[in-house]
């Protein structure tokens, strides 16, 4: 009797041989649930990055892979349809903290100086050197926050021996029409979300694409003496969005908020904190084994600061 119960309990206990159309299934389950992992922590938490240009140089190297926390500045939804240049509605959760200065920065190109939009969504990295409500200048290529001389970076470098004299402007920098250059900029208020914006036909151009780019539209105008949003004259206006100063470590050699404006809040999508691949990009894809030998082992794991 003890035996014939044993030999049920065995018989229980086979393994259940699964069909090939129960494999085939289970494996499409594991490789969707792979997916909508891998979605959520890309979306949520950690992005990314290429770096194509030397802006960041030293700091960052053209051909070094990032790893972006997203996390700690808001997650957001998607932004855009990967691979084009269509923007989606998308919402973004509350900031463990917001950019501070010195923070290395990845955010969307707001656009050239005069342009509302920029002409491609394409994701920069530059160094935060201004939080909202900062006065920023520039002496002979010295960077003072708030009147005190800005941290210099460890591996901030300049290419140009020159320094252009103040009061020769450079008429691609920004705002339009200031006499800054490059190397002696400002001051310069970084804005802030709620300051009111006494407009005249005077101040008009330092404002006038912030203000339509708030607005999404070329809201701005001037008539006479008379400055009109939306065809309807106004004398102020309070802006909407918190906005940061950006520059990149290679000075000499870096298009940044010099050149092309402030960043609003919204476009700021993390913080860099970790190169997890560097190779040589000059080098073709299609030469793969010399690529692959440039591969600069030294910097990968290297933390970002």
């Amino acid at each position: 009797m003890a035996s014939s119960i044993n030999e049920e309990k065995k018989e229980t206990k086979k393994p259940v041989v699964k069909t090939q159309k129960q494999k085939f299934i289970e494996f499409w389950k594991n490789l969707l649930f792979t997916a909508v992992a891998a979605f959520l922590i890309k979306t949520f938490f950690i992005e990314t990055s290429r770096v194509p240009t030397g802006s960041m140089e030293s700091t960052i190297k053209v051909g070094d892979f990032l790893f972006v926390n997203k996390f700690i500045y808001g997650s957001s939804s998607p932004r855009s349809i990967p691979f084009t240049d269509i923007a989606l509605p998308y919402f973004q959760l509350p900031a463990i903290h917001e950019p501070h200065r010195g923070d290395i920065v990845v955010f969307e190109y707001p656009g050239d100086r005069d342009d509302l939009n920029a002409a491609e969504i394409t994701n920069y990295v530059k160094r935060c050197i201004g939080v909202p409500g900062d006065t920023i200048e520039i002496v002979d290529k010295v960077v003072f926050v708030n009147g005190k001389e800005a941290h210099r970076p460890t591996h901030i470098q300049y290419i140009n021996n020159y320094c252009t004299p103040k009061g020769i402007p450079n008429p691609r920098i920004f705002p339009k029409g200031s006499e800054f250059n490059e190397d002696n900029y400002g001051p310069i208020v970084v804005p802030k979300k709620g300051q009111v914006i006494n407009l005249t036909t005077d101040n008009v151009e330092k404002w006038r694409i912030i203000i339509d780019r708030e607005l999404g539209r070329l809201a701005v105008t001037v008539e006479g003496n008379q400055v009109m949003i939306d065809g309807k004259p106004v004398k102020s206006y309070t802006l909407t969005k918190d906005y940061y100063f950006m520059m990149g470590d290679n000075r000499d050699d870096s298009a940044d908020s010099r050149f092309w404006g402030f960043v609003p809040r919204d476009k700021i999508s993390g913080e860099a904190f970790l190169i997890y691949w560097s190779w040589d990009p000059s080098i073709p894809f299609s030469d793969f084994f010399n690529l692959l030998g440039s591969v600069r082992l030294g910097r990968i794991a290297k933390l970002v600061h």
